[in-house]
């Protein structure tokens, strides 16, 4: 190799470095800059307002209650013996009959009770949502309804997916109480639009060689669609589902906050008591159940679809939160 192309690499590097630089640097300024003027057009400046307003002493008292939480909620019996603190939690093992009796009662204002109704909420929720996103994820397909047809089914839950939960919870509302209820449907709702889209961009990948195959024997369009476009996805739309269902127990849990019953208004009841240690045992019990619904539901998925997921389990995922070589990023897998 020459001296001159050796030359002409280094240059080209340099080049592609300096250009590099140049846009992280205008990508940095544009980020600063719209978060300056849009603070400023909604009315307020982070640093000062803090600066002006924020009372870090309360802050800070209030944040060791949230590290010190108090399970007195967690059980009828914990609760009416006043067990307090972590004791609680071993009062209520000890006692697996009170365990029973608070789950069965479905009262917001008891921890285990409310985390059953949370997880109810989105189970259900998902349950009853899944026909009608399998019917128009499926119908949604190019593949199977010709265009522009196919349109008017993704335009249904293109309206669903536009209106959040926390707002179809309001909508529906008006036809029965504000209640775990309302929640449910919410959700199922919810569940059409974000699981039936999901459905309809996995049958846009699907191969034509077993569609040709299945239709070359003569069969019907259903059995067509049936045999030789659902068979290649039944794996994929269960991981999907399972996906929708993780996220909508966060879901349940932030509907909660407006009083639709469950862990999240637990919660929200004793920040407006200013309760703070119980708060606290509810936040814990929270990130309890989100982060455990995460390792089974991503274990259940890498089942399903080993090819694109790395399943861990629960044991093997806090060994590695000890593991300097990942938190610096020199692990190779």
């Amino acid at each position: 190799m020459s001296t001159d192309t050796v030359d002409e690499i280094l240059s080209r590097i340099e080049r592609a470095v300096l250009i590099r630089r140049i846009f992280w640097s205008i990508a940095v300024t544009l980020a600063v800059g719209a978060i300056y003027f849009g603070t400023g057009f909604l009315g307020a400046r982070p640093v000062p307002e803090l600066l002006r307003f924020a009372q870090f002493e309360f802050f800070a008292a209030e944040l060791i209650k949230y590290v010190q939480p108090n399970f007195v909620d967690l059980t009828f019996y914990t609760q009416n013996n006043n067990i307090n603190g972590l004791a609680a939690i071993i009062a209520s093992v000890t006692h697996p009959g009170s365990i029973v009796t608070t789950i069965s009662s479905l009262r917001s204002s008891l921890i285990i009770s409310a985390v059953v109704m949370t997880l109810t909420i989105g189970a259900v929720g998902t349950i009853l949502g899944f026909p009608f996103a399998l019917f128009f994820g499926v119908l949604g397909s190019e593949r199977v309804t010709p265009f522009p047809f196919n349109f008017v089914f993704r335009g249904v839950m293109s309206a669903i997916r536009a209106i959040p939960a926390l707002v179809w919870v309001f909508i529906y509302a008006a036809l029965v109480p504000l209640s775990p209820l309302t929640a449910m449907l919410a959700v199922a709702t919810d569940t059409v639009g974000n699981l039936g889209r999901l459905f309809t961009d996995e049958l846009e990948e699907i191969d034509d060689g077993p569609i040709e195959a299945i239709r070359s024997t003569g069969a019907s369009r259903v059995q067509v669609i049936n045999f030789g476009m659902l068979s290649q996805v039944s794996s994929s739309f269960v991981a999907w589902t399972l996906y929708i269902l993780e996220i909508n127990t966060r879901i349940a849990i932030s509907l909660g906050v407006v009083g639709a019953g469950g862990l999240g208004q637990y919660i929200q009841q004793n920040l407006n008591l200013f309760n703070s240690f119980r708060a606290g045992a509810g936040l814990v019990t929270l990130l309890i159940l989100v982060l455990s619904i995460e390792l089974l539901s991503s274990r259940l998925r890498a089942r399903l679809r080993p090819s694109e997921h790395d399943a861990k389990g629960l044991v093997q995922s806090i060994r590695e939160l000890g593991d300097p070589d990942r938190w610096l990023g020199r692990t190779t897998d």
